[in-house]
């Protein structure tokens, strides 16, 4: 059993370590890309998802995402708010339109990881909604209110701010 795991995880790494050092290259530091792709294969090695032989690459990126996060609070705790290191906002690695850097700036957190899972990563719905954490349902939801908002910055139509209700709160 144990010869079986270490050959389906040596697959998995081979082939996915590109994918998730570059997810990290596109959220963080440069110097901490290769610890965090580590750290996210020690959580894959440790708690594997129940068949590795399904495509892994959402749930990886989907412990990446974790270890992200964790990554960001453990900074943050380390430097005080005023002198915190702050990883790159994703907006700033669009290249090319300086307009579409200021509007995808503009979106929410969620909003711009639903465009980036798609855009970045090459995701499916049903591979983008594993990677965040959520229904498939609910990522369609995202991803068109993502692209939705992002068209109408690109337009120049939309107020800076959008508030919502509470019955309109963003997926």
């Amino acid at each position: 059993m144990r010869a079986r795991h270490e050959a389906a995880f040596r697959a998995v790494y081979t082939k996915h370590h590109g994918d998730i050092c570059a997810f990290f290259a596109r959220r963080t530091d440069r110097q901490d890309v290769q610890d965090l792709a580590a750290e996210t294969f020690v959580v894959a090695w440790r708690r594997p998802p129940r068949n590795f032989d399904d495509d892994p690459l959402p749930w990886l990126y989907g412990v990446a995402r974790n270890v992200l996060r964790n990554h960001h609070r453990k900074v943050t705790r380390r430097h005080p708010p005023d002198h915190a290191v702050v990883p790159p906002d994703p907006a700033e690695l669009v290249s090319g339109d300086l307009n579409l850097r200021d509007a995808f700036a503009q979106l929410t957190p969620k909003q711009r990881e639903a465009i980036c899972l798609v855009a970045w990563e090459g995701l499916d719905i049903a591979q983008a909604a594993t990677a965040a954490g959520c229904t498939q349902p609910t990522f369609a939801v995202r991803l068109s209110r993502a692209r939705t908002r992002l068209a109408a910055l690109l337009r120049d139509d939309a107020p800076a701010s959008t508030t919502f209700t509470q019955q309109e709160t963003p997926a």
